[in-house]
């Protein structure tokens, strides 16, 4: 009998007392039908997010490629989502030498969507998790 291994990183949903943190390698489709993510943030995905969207799109590359002009920057806005990327950085090494690596860092919906593809490519940017607040998914 062969066992698959089937690689689930950053496919997972977290909740504490204030927000919701999402892992971005859902595709809209599977997003919609994971029963861990809350109900109201599911249906603000269904309603607003992926009409914009194809369903096969992951978090990820809908984040990725997300302009300020969109519709769902607006409701990102309202639900207060941030999203955790990973840059490369270079720094000094060992003797001085230059070396690489990646940095993580929070940032707004606003600062993500200011930065064009071209510039997040040239970064080796990762966008790794989407957090929203449960009190502004509640108001919405």
């Amino acid at each position: 009998m062969m066992q698959k291994t089937v690689y689930e990183d950053y496919k997972y949903c977290i909740q504490d007392v204030s927000r919701v943190y999402v892992g971005c390698k859902y595709t809209l489709a599977e997003f919609l039908d994971e029963d861990d993510v809350l109900f109201k943030f599911r249906l603000i995905v269904e309603r607003y997010i992926l009409p914009e969207a194809d369903g096969q799109d992951t978090l990820e590359s809908h984040l990725y490629y997300l302009t300020p002009e969109s519709f769902a920057v607006k409701i990102y806005q309202r639900i207060k989502a941030r999203v955790r990327v990973s840059v490369l950085q270079e720094k000094k090494g060992l003797f001085g030498r230059q070396k690489r690596e990646y940095v993580t860092r929070q940032m707004s919906i606003d600062q993500l969507t200011a930065i064009p593809p071209g510039e997040k490519e040239r970064m080796g940017m990762v966008i790794q998790e989407l957090s929203v607040s449960k009190l502004a998914l509640s108001a919405l």
